[in-house]
């Protein structure tokens, strides 16, 4: 199966600090990826580094065989939930992704409606995101990742904020994704979450990859 991030000796120092020590993996198309460890292990940074965010100290992360940092900056065909998804307050959820949508001109708005319904929002709703709860926020943030058809869909703790059924949903959703051709990779403090979607687990501890 071929793999779409190779990740090789990847290592990022802050000063004395080594967030990530020597990281390589790959992770194959059409799977769920799971990534688990304590909070501070180095999981974001990673994440952080693949989206091209945060430059590495030394070492190669390529994706779909195109080097970050060297052949491109960021790269394309990727959604991303990376920490709190942050959104104009005064905005209302559908005019926040409109002006998102904005900057690459790839979808209409017809498009953007679509995503909304399909993770349970409304969109006709004219409620401000600043008025939203956590987990409508997060919803919106999953919108945001899959909304332009991505083929790579890197997220942080995607069910973050929401209820039980709320998690039950967003779970359904990546699973179709993934059977739609999608390549997931994503963090859960929840173990089920890891269980019952990933296809492979990867455990990281003080910024190395311990399986």
């Amino acid at each position: 199966m071929e793999s779409c991030i190779v990740i090789k000796n990847a290592t990022k120092k802050y000063k004395e600090y080594t967030v990530l020590d020597q990281v390589s993996i790959e992770f194959e198309k059409n799977k769920i990826h799971g990534i688990i460890g304590r909070n501070g292990c180095g999981k974001t940074v990673l994440f952080k580094c693949i989206c091209g965010f945060v430059p590495l100290t030394s070492g190669e992360i390529f994706v779909n065989n195109q080097k970050i940092g060297k052949d491109i900056d960021v790269p394309a065909n990727v959604g991303i939930i990376i920490e709190s998804p942050g959104f104009l307050p005064n905005y209302s959820g559908y005019n926040n992704l409109k002006l998102l949508a904005s900057i690459k001109h790839k979808i209409n708005k017809e498009t953007i409606r679509n995503a909304i319904s399909r993770v349970g929002l409304d969109p006709d709703s004219r409620k401000h995101v600043g008025k939203y709860s956590m987990g409508m926020r997060q919803r919106l943030g999953i919108v945001q990742a899959i909304m332009e058809d991505p083929e790579i869909l890197i997220l942080d703790e995607p069910m973050n904020g929401l209820d039980k059924h709320g998690v039950e949903e967003i779970r359904s959703f990546l699973r179709d994704l993934r059977d739609a051709g999608k390549t997931i990779i994503l963090t859960s403090h929840n173990a089920q979450d890891i269980e019952l979607l990933c296809d492979t687990v990867h455990e990281m501890d003080a910024g190395k990859l311990i399986n």
